[in-house]
């Protein structure tokens, strides 16, 4: 789908037609397009070398867009400097003189998280983006656009947007590059603070476009949606368009378009909206897996090693347990990827996965060298925090780091609030130091236990994959699922409570089925059948399912379980269940562990395993009448026979409890 579909676009004096009509000649430096007043130039790269198709699609924008130049990106040191030292110029960003090339970001108050509300996917048909539902049911896992609502609204948009700006062409891999499980993408931004983002967060820049060749891609269009000359003042000199904002998908044609935000999970295309949204419809076409689920590695005492893919919503400790420094004596994790896998069964029928990331947006409050020491360890250089607080000693803050700063050194918060503590207010308000979804964008190369084969272009083999959520109450600290079947069921009938990643809901508790509710790229109802349809294939070794939690509260407000590097003691469990050791009893709702088959011999606190393990019967037959509705309402006649299957015979189950 063209933006603008035959179409006459006013721009000022100039008049321009359907951009599947635009004739733009690309020359190698000097004039690309001739605008009514102003000449496009190409102040880096060379367009000559690209291949045709990618050359036609930034002439298209280009005609749109109207830029001041192009800039294609090498992803090299020296462009990254430039683009930084543009930025502290510009006073977008500033150098945390403490660390060695850190920087931070202070955002629009108004721009601050993924917009789940404005995050749309435009398919022909209705149905394959959301599920048919009742009358005045409001879709809850995808927003549907009809193209030709979408082309008029983009067409409104896009058309003059980067006027008095550079234009930047981000060649990009998911993945390493050349592996067969890595896709592409071209991503054209004008904004240098996405540019600088995907250097860290993808494999970016001349290589790409050499390994890419005549092969295919993903269209990426990305504007902050304020053309130069401003006609309002910035917040923080950060340039965005809240009011218009927009996050397209268009899975049909492989294409993107966002406007409006800068903020991370909105305008770094190739994170949430390729990796999951279009590439979960990608993974359905073609028989993979694309799941929001960090990978990490186990290795036991005698060196035999393991890796799972575990599923987590956001803010609910994927980085921290991706990270994990095992309290258990002689065992070793190693991380491949914090927050997104791609898996795909092999020749031999083994499910493999790479982390198609290069960096790591993690959220920054709570992380701490108590929770998770390799985190900041990290963090330390060549990173953008973005939201965060300033230390008087050029460093960086946040909540949960009250035990790791001077008593003399002061803090800044990111509104401003200067010498802040705990008590400051702002606008009549208790002050953070820092936004709730602030983050660091780092290297995940940097990471001091990334796992040896991260970058293997094979993929890391899958033994075990784990579903998770913040549950306060009634949730088994573990249990394994029956089967395939079960374990689909189980992570469609997740729960957690509501984080700060995206904006608030005003729920304590959401459905959020295989912590994917915002990132499905197609039709839930399709998407289950398609995790279901893997157990037909008798030639597949089929992953065992678990899953965890560790939010369980006592009736005293407390957590029961200490969390963090005590976690690899039920990982323990898990890996050893992977061999089928017999240290399980069967329950209503899966697999617990048998008593004593958990290891809590060193524990620094005594653990009430009991409380941890027990299983009310009324929360039990609650969470099934829920989970009922929720499928009733939010997926309706497209829900799989062997959800509802699962289901029935879960409740025949709890009810005999």
């Amino acid at each position: 789908m063209s933006l603008v579909n035959n179409q006459i676009l006013r721009l000022g004096n100039a008049t321009i037609k359907s951009l599947r009509q635009a004739t733009v000649k690309l020359h190698t430096r000097g004039p690309v397009h001739q605008h009514a007043a102003a000449t496009v130039q190409v102040s880096n790269g060379t367009l000559d070398k690209l291949q045709p198709s990618i050359r036609e699609y930034i002439s298209e924008k280009v005609e749109l867009c109207q830029p001041e130049s192009i800039h294609i990106c090498d992803g090299s040191e020296v462009e990254n400097e430039m683009l930084l030292a543009k930025m502290e110029g510009d006073g977008m960003i500033k150098r945390l003189t403490k660390h060695e090339n850190c920087w931070l970001a202070i955002t629009d108050s108004r721009d601050v998280a993924r917009v789940e509300k404005k995050t749309i996917i435009s398919t022909t048909m209705k149905r394959d983006t959301i599920p048919q539902l009742k009358d005045r049911v409001e879709c809850l896992t995808g927003q549907w656009m009809s193209p030709n609502q979408l082309e008029a609204d983009l067409a409104e948009k896009f058309p003059g947007c980067m006027k008095g700006r550079t234009m930047y062409v981000i060649p990009f891999s998911m993945g390493p590059v050349g592996s067969p499980l890595s896709k592409y993408g071209i991503q054209l931004t004008d904004s240098p603070y996405v540019v600088a983002s995907m250097r860290i967060m993808t494999r970016m820049g001349a290589h790409v476009l050499e390994r890419l060749g005549e092969g295919e891609y993903v269209k990426c269009l990305h504007s902050l949606g304020q053309p130069l000359p401003l006609k309002t003042d910035l917040d923080n000199n950060w340039p965005c368009n809240p009011e218009k904002t927009i996050i397209a998908h268009i899975p049909d044609q492989k294409e993107i378009c966002s406007f409006g935000s800068g903020y991370g999970g909105n305008s770094l295309l190739g994170k949430k909206c390729f990796a999951l949204r279009i590439a979960s419809r990608l993974a359905k076409d073609e028989g993979w897996l694309a799941e929001h689920m960090l990978i990490l590695g186990l290795t036991n005492p005698e060196g035999v090693k393991k890796y799972v893919a575990a599923a987590f919503p956001s803010a609910c400790g994927k980085t921290n347990l991706a990270m994990l420094n095992p309290t258990l004596p002689g065992w070793k994790a190693e991380c491949v990827g914090d927050d997104i896998a791609w898996m795909k069964f092999d020749e031999a029928g083994r499910l493999r996965a790479i982390n198609p990331e290069y960096g790591f947006f993690g959220v920054a409050p709570g992380t701490s060298y108590k929770t998770n020491p390799n985190a900041m360890d990290t963090i330390q250089k060549n990173t953008i925090f973005t939201n965060v607080g300033e230390t008087s000693d050029g460093s960086f803050y946040w909540e949960g780091m009250e035990d790791e700063i001077d008593k003399d050194v002061t803090i800044r918060s990111y509104e401003g609030v200067p010498n802040w503590n705990k008590d400051s207010e702002y606008n009549g308000k208790k002050a953070l130091s820092a936004h709730a979804n602030s983050r660091f964008c780092t290297p995940a190369s940097q990471c001091p236990t990334m796992d040896p084969a991260w970058e293997d272009p094979a993929g890391v083999p899958i033994d075990a994959i784990i579903f998770g959520g913040r549950r306060p109450e009634g949730v088994p600290l573990v249990y394994e699922a029956f089967n395939w079947q079960h374990g689909v069921f189980v992570g469609a009938s997740m729960k957690s409570e509501a984080t700060a990643a995206a904006e608030p809901s005003g729920k304590a508790l959401l459905n959020d089925p295989f912590a994917m509710r915002p990132f499905f790229g197609y039709n839930i109802g399709n998407y289950l059948q398609h995790w279901l349809s893997f157990q037909q294939r008798k030639d597949y070794v089929l992953p065992k399912i678990f899953h965890v939690n560790w939010f369980r509260k006592n009736p005293q407000g407390r957590f029961i379980w200490p969390g963090f590097g005590e976690n690899s003691r039920v990982l323990e469990w898990i890996f050893r269940r992977c061999d089928n050791e017999d240290i399980i009893r069967e329950s209503a709702i899966g697999y617990l562990p048998k008593e004593g088959s958990i290891n809590i011999q060193g524990m620094k606190e005594e653990v009430d395993m009991d409380a941890l393990f027990h299983l009310p019967k009324e929360f039990w037959q609650r969470e099934m009448e829920e989970a009922e509705a929720y499928f009733e309402e939010q997926i309706n006649d497209d829900l799989p026979a062997g959800i509802r299957t699962e289901l029935k015979t879960m409740k025949e189950r709890i009810n005999k409890m």
